[in-house]
């Protein structure tokens, strides 16, 4: 992956790795950001875990592993607040998806765009690489050259399922 080491880069990629599997120390999780070419201190690595929501919790194994508070899973892989708000956002302003290859091109309402981006880019959807909100159009570009239409067609049955 191409990040810059930035403090912002840093707390997505500790984001998505808590997101990915159970982590269950800091110094594994220094490690898989040592891995990934971020090289970060006991001191930052406890501030940034603290600034991303993250929390200790007892997992269906009974280990105590980080997670995120609630904010990132992906659309189809249980409840959360992030996909609740994307779930309510989908139902509320979403005008319509449509697809070219591994682009989306989103239509919403006059300045609702980038809150729905912001929701989509929250819950982590491995689908997706990334999103650019206007005013009231949000392009996505998916990880597969050719998942744009089943992106848009997620959108859409997550629209008519909230609206």
């Amino acid at each position: 992956m191409n990040a810059p080491q930035t403090k912002a880069a840093r707390q997505a990629r500790i984001a998505a790795l808590l997101n990915r599997s159970p982590i269950r120390s800091q110094g594994e999780l220094a490690t898989l950001l040592r891995d990934e070419g971020f090289t970060v201190t006991q001191g930052t690595l406890s501030r940034d875990l603290v600034d991303v929501g993250a929390l200790r919790v007892r997992g269906a194994d009974g280990e105590l592993a980080y997670a995120l508070a609630a904010n990132s899973e992906s659309p189809g892989s249980g409840g959360s607040r992030a996909k609740e708000r994307l779930h309510r956002l989908c139902g509320e302003v979403l005008v319509g998806a449509e697809a070219s290859s591994n682009l989306v091109v989103v239509k919403t309402p006059p300045g609702a765009a980038q809150y729905l981006a912001s929701a989509i880019d929250r819950v982590g959807w491995d689908a997706v690489l990334g999103t650019i909100a206007g005013d009231d159009s949000i392009l996505i570009v998916t990880r597969d050259p050719e998942g744009g239409a089943e992106v848009a067609a997620q959108l859409v049955q997550i629209s008519r399922s909230e609206g």
